[in-house]
């Protein structure tokens, strides 16, 4: 089959008509984004917006060969007016299917809001998901096979395209691209950026390509190192990277601590952010997990689990830091870096980055920072992608 995107922006579009949000204000030329409206083979029209005739001719393509228009968005007002020679726009049931004269199938699926979503098969059997903005699936599949291409709210709902992967419905060579791109992310790189840590990309308004030939999806890296000060995000970006993905192990290195009821107040803030697919393994030694074959595992943070080494080897005193303590210390960062190394598993590791403040008062404090150091230089080697995040913002350093 062959795709032309007449638009890929949410049903506003964007920038959003009276938005003077950061996002909007830079979503000019090639950043600016119509409503998501795709055209198959000249022959289909998902979605009926507004200027889908002018969209059409900007991209070198006509409307005149359209012979169905199906309806995904949730229209809350009379639809938008089209050209005459059009046939009318249709919102087929779920379940419904439509074979068209030219062998394209049409079937409609659930979604688990507002709208309708569409699972399109052409001639030549290639095949296509489409679900409407903030859309996932809401029911079981009938066709255990990975879609060719999937056109999904990558942005705003990754947990959907989790399920997807779960279900099988997303494979590794299916092309996943964002539609009804918003103003929740800004333009240009970062946006980039995002889409591809979940294995998507995004296309300008008019693209044009196939379902056929290679899948031009950016590779997810295997091993990410996120360092960032307290409260910079750097947790929220790695439980980003992994949010599209199913069946995640979250490694919590923290522990419990007794008596501490503003920890405890932290740890619940941190597990009720996690998706609900997720699993909690609360350990001080994740090396036999990053040994292990497994879904995507995400370690937070290497900082606690570095105290954790401490307090066992005793380093906090100077005494026995020179008698063994350190040797020991090293050992335990050698081999982490180790574990990751050879991994078999897609891994994301938080740290903490002290090194950037003031000099710790104590030897202790002076200590843990040179060790921090060490530590995240070690694991930050193993890994293809390193990422700093400051005030919110990601700092690509590596990858």
């Amino acid at each position: 089959m062959d795709i032309t995107l007449l638009g890929t922006g949410a049903p506003p579009g964007l920038p959003r008509p009276d938005c003077s949000c950061a996002a909007c204000a830079r979503a000019l030329g090639p950043g600016a984004r119509a409503a998501t409206s795709v055209l198959v083979d000249g022959v289909l029209l998902l979605d009926l917006t507004p200027g889908a005739a002018l969209a059409a001719a900007r991209a070198g393509r006509t409307l005149h060969g359209v012979r169905q228009v199906v309806l995904a968005h949730p229209h809350d007002g009379p639809l938008p007016g089209f050209p005459e020679d059009l046939p009318p726009a249709v919102r087929l049931p779920a379940g419904e299917e439509v074979v068209l004269l030219t062998g394209h199938r049409v079937r409609a699926v659930a979604p688990d809001s507002p709208g309708t979503g569409y699972a399109v098969t052409g001639p030549d059997g290639q095949r296509l998901l489409y679900l409407p903005p903030g859309a996932g699936p809401a029911g079981g599949r009938t066709d255990p096979r990975p879609v060719d291409l999937c056109l999904v709210d990558v942005i705003k709902r990754p947990d959907a395209v989790a399920r997807l992967r779960a279900d099988g419905a997303i494979g590794p060579a299916t092309d996943l691209v964002a539609v009804h791109l918003d103003h929740d992310v800004p333009p240009g790189p970062e946006l980039r950026r995002r889409l591809a840590a979940a294995g998507a990309r995004a296309v300008p308004d008019g693209a044009a390509f196939s379902t056929e030939g290679p899948v031009p999806t950016p590779l997810v890296p295997r091993r990410t190192l996120v360092l960032g000060g307290a409260r910079s995000g750097k947790s929220l970006e790695a439980e980003r990277r992994l949010a599209t993905f199913p069946d995640v192990v979250y490694a919590a290195t923290g522990g419990e601590r007794a008596g501490d009821a503003e920890w405890r107040e932290r740890v619940r803030t941190h597990r009720e952010r996690r998706p609900v697919g997720w699993s909690t393994e609360e350990t001080r030694d994740p090396v036999p997990l990053l040994r292990a074959e497994g879904p995507p595992l995400l370690v937070d943070c290497l900082s606690l689990w570095l105290t954790a080494v401490m307090d066992t080897a005793g380093a906090w005193e100077e005494g026995r830091w020179r008698n063994g303590a350190a040797t020991e210390v090293r050992r335990r960062i050698g081999e982490l870096a180790g574990a990751i190394r050879t991994t078999p598993r897609t891994v994301v590791a938080v740290s903490n980055e002290v090194g950037s403040g003031v000099v710790p008062a104590t030897p202790a404090g002076r200590r843990f920072r040179d060790e921090l150091g060490r530590l995240n230089a070690a694991v930050a080697t193993e890994c293809e992608q390193v990422l700093l995040v400051v005030a919110g913002t990601v700092l690509p350093l590596r990858g």
